[in-house]
């Protein structure tokens, strides 16, 4: 039997994408409120929202691994893929965090979402987040928000175009691509939750809760461009060099175990085995 080697593990059905829109909707509506607040609003109090959003974030993070359990049948095989791949990116976190934003669990990230899929995608980068927070003790407010983040980034990665034909160099070429947009989109961000709880920066660059959208937007785009983007210029260059020298046997060992573990080959069960007739044999005189 033949498997396609695009063949996804987790399908987004009805379920699975309700959930996610949930999910996306709190983690838009937690980074952007501060945007739209009034001058009056505590917008400082932001980060002591973070408990709430984490609270929230836990059971419509299970309730999308529910929603795919249900509606593909997946079991043991893919929750242990996803511990074994979760163990793998928060053990790479800390190999480059704190160097000018060196981040090598970034494009394996990206990797496992093309393969796996958007939603065991971001299943898996919000739960890798977590654990290498636990990990190096980063745990704190942001932690949420970069689960959040992290899950968006592997999931986009799954919804990239899946076509049989894009396959060797123009795929590596579409991922690296991607993971250095995502790179940056993930610093965007993740600035947007610190920017607006940092209380007066005394700058330009500033927020000013209750000023116009637009006057806004124009002063963050300058705190990240002041801030973060060497940062993130060296997380999207370390990922795009490393998903074109070793993302074709990455995203190999991927494919080749995913068919391996038939994550949604149909479960059939066939009756009791007809019983062997026994003749007995005639005793000899």
């Amino acid at each position: 039997m033949s498997t396609s080697a695009s063949a996804r593990p987790v399908r987004l059905g009805p379920k699975s994408v309700c959930a996610l829109v949930l999910v996306s909707a709190i983690g838009v509506a937690a980074f952007g409120w501060p945007l739209l607040a009034d001058a009056s609003s505590g917008v400082t109090a932001h980060a002591q929202d973070a408990p709430w959003l984490f609270a929230a974030l836990l059971p419509l993070l299970v309730g999308v691994v529910a929603a795919t359990i249900a509606e593909s049948g997946l079991g043991a095989k893919a929750v242990a893929m996803l511990g074994v791949l979760a163990a793998v990116g928060a053990a790479l976190r800390p190999l480059g965090a704190g160097t000018a934003g060196l981040e090598p669990m970034f494009f394996l990230m990206v990797l496992a979402g093309r393969v796996l899929g958007p939603g065991f995608g971001f299943v898996l980068g919000s739960v890798t987040m977590f654990a290498s927070a636990l990990l190096t003790g980063g745990v704190g407010p942001w932690m949420p928000f970069q689960m959040l983040t992290m899950g968006w980034v592997s999931m986009g990665a799954g919804l990239l175009p899946g076509s049989r034909l894009l396959r060797g160099r123009g795929e590596l070429a579409l991922l690296a691509l991607y993971g250095a947009v995502a790179s940056f989109g993930y610093g965007l961000v993740m600035n947007l939750y610190g920017w607006t709880i940092v209380p007066g920066l005394g700058s330009g660059i500033s927020f000013q809760p209750g000023d116009p959208l637009h006057e806004n937007l124009v002063r963050y785009l300058a705190y990240c461009v002041a801030t973060s983007l060497g940062w993130d210029l060296g997380r999207a260059v370390m990922t795009v060099v490393l998903t074109l020298a070793v993302g074709g046997t990455v995203l190999k060992a991927l494919r080749r175990a995913t068919r391996r573990a038939a994550f949604e080959a149909p479960v059939t069960f066939s009756g009791p085995a007809p019983e062997a007739q026994v003749t007995a044999a005639e005793p000899r005189p």
